[in-house]
């Protein structure tokens, strides 16, 4: 239903920390433009599946797992009610993985 609403385009982005490059999900954006939150129901991951469900204060800071890099806060993005990472400028880097 996303995806619709923003003309049908999509891509899988491998997301890592711009601090020291490890990993920490893969995430679909839809649409035009830069990276500015990710949806919690757009994120693809172990250490993300467990948060689906659980309301804005249950949710954790955005930190990377191996140098402790502060990345983004949680919050309800209210255009659409639903639950993001509202990412800080250059926190993070992110690499366009092609499906086969």
């Amino acid at each position: 239903k996303y995806k619709k609403v923003r003309g049908g385009y999509s891509r899988l982005l491998d997301i890592s920390c711009a601090s020291c490059g490890a990993h920490i999900c893969y995430y679909q954006k839809d649409g035009p433009g830069i990276l500015k939150r990710m949806y919690l129901d757009r994120i693809i991951g172990p250490a993300f599946e467990r948060l689906h469900g659980k309301s804005l204060k249950q949710l954790p800071q955005l930190i990377c797992p191996h140098c402790k890099q502060h990345m983004g806060v949680p919050i309800i993005y209210e255009k659409e009610n639903r639950l993001a990472y509202r990412l800080f400028v250059g926190a993070v880097l992110k690499k366009i993985i092609r499906s086969h």
